[in-house]
């Protein structure tokens, strides 16, 4: 039986859920979403938690059976609670304006890098004065929304834009993730 799988979705207080023909709706303070799941999958759903079950130990089943238990609790967690990433602009002279939903990144090219938020996610931006202890870190972006998916697919789509590059680190990275960092010509020269 699989560990993620076989463990019951708590329904927060505020949070209804519906199933029909196979597409699952939650409706909670933060919006609603809706997602259909594979219909070999069996949802039931009760008054504090909903329990997903599978009808066979075949492998097809198997493997859908936490799948469909995780995109319903990210239903749920995302009407809810909602999603969070965070995305650091490190970089002298790097820069992200916002216009409404439409981001605006100056990243060291001769044009700036436009972006247009999809309708539900939220960002803010946070913005740094060089010190010693953030030397390269410019800017904070902190995007929010309720759909777990296009919020990584967004910022994935922005850190895109500009990758780390692996010498000083400059460029989008996500709050928390290490860079490996190579030795420059300078200190390959002195070895």
């Amino acid at each position: 039986m699989s560990r993620i799988g076989k463990a019951p979705i708590r329904l927060p207080a505020g949070v209804k859920v519906e199933l029909h023909d196979h597409r699952v709706t939650a409706k909670g303070p933060l919006g609603e979403l809706s997602r259909v799941i594979p219909a070999a999958m069996q949802v039931e759903i009760g008054e504090e938690e909903i329990v997903v079950k599978r009808p066979s130990e075949s492998k097809l089943h198997r493997s859908l059976h936490g799948l469909t238990r995780t995109l319903i609790a990210n239903l749920v967690q995302g009407v809810s609670e909602g999603f969070v990433k965070v995305l650091e602009l490190y970089g002298v002279g790097f820069r992200v304006q916002q216009q409404g939903s439409r981001l605006t990144c100056q990243l060291g090219f001769s044009h700036p890098v436009v972006f247009d938020l999809p309708e539900g996610i939220s960002v803010e931006i946070e913005t740094f004065v060089p010190t010693s202890e953030n030397e390269y870190l410019s800017t904070r972006l902190t995007l929010r929304g309720i759909d777990k998916e296009l919020l990584g697919q967004t910022a994935a789509r922005i850190k895109a834009a500009k990758k780390p590059e692996p010498y000083k680190g400059k460029g989008f990275r996500y709050q928390g993730e290490r860079i490996l960092r190579k030795a420059g010509k300078a200190a390959q020269a002195t070895a």
